[in-house]
Formats: structure tokens, sequence, C-alpha cells
């Protein structure tokens, strides 16, 4: 199946969980401007990731989504399927948790626009369903 890991996306931080062998991780925060989701891509392609996943609120996710999605193949999660689980109260719970689900292949894709329909859509203000 390939490496995987999971993102939880905030408004300043990213936290960037891999699992790494048995019942140890690598875990890691980044900012969220360009020099930082940088240096988080250079990480992922150095340990050989394949498979992202990614949750956030708001629209936090899109540039993380930008730096990624050439290289990755990357899945935006729906927080509110992931969150039915009961138990995981901290950010390095959740990112470890996104990462295992992916890795079961249980999450379903959200939709995400191409960066081509993106910019239609951000000229003309016009959306077509």
């Amino acid at each position: 199946m390939g490496r995987v890991c999971g993102l939880d996306v905030h408004k300043e931080e990213c936290l960037y969980v891999y699992p790494y062998r048995e019942r140890r991780k690598i875990e890691e925060v980044f900012g969220t401007l360009t020099p930082d989701l940088d240096r988080l891509h250079d990480l992922l392609v150095s340990h050989g990731v394949g498979k992202v996943a990614m949750e956030s609120t708001s629209i936090y996710w899109l540039p993380v989504w930008r730096v990624l999605e050439c290289d990755f193949d990357v899945k935006f999660a729906n927080p509110y399927f992931i969150r039915q689980l009961a138990g995981r109260k901290t950010d390095v719970k959740d990112a470890q948790w996104i990462a295992i689900v992916l890795q079961k292949q249980l999450i379903k894709d959200s939709f995400v626009p191409t960066l081509a329909y993106s910019n239609y859509v951000n000229i003309t203000g016009v959306c077509f369903r």
C-alpha cells in the first residue's frame, strides 16, 4: 500500500504524524506559510510517503493541499465523518487517527475543485454544478 501520514491542519500550524514501525510515530508541527509547507513536502518525500490525509475546518487546508497535490495522493477528510469515534482529545491523536484510517482505506474523498476551476470561480463568480 505504501507509506501514509495524517495531517491535522489549523490556522497557524499543521501537525504531521507519520506512523513509524509498530507503536512508534514521528510527529512534528509545521507553520502554514509557504517555506514551512515546502519543508513539510520535503520531509514527506524523504520518508517515502505516498498517501496523505488531512482534516481541517474552514479553508486552512487549501494552501497545504496545493503544495502537496502534485507529488502525493492527497485525501481531504470531512471532520464530521472522522470525528464519529469518541476518545480522541488531542491534535496528535487526531493526526495519528487520520493516518490509521487512511491506511485502512476508510476515508471517503471530499470534493476538491481543480486549481483552474477555483481560479475561474474566483474571477467570474460563476459556479457550475
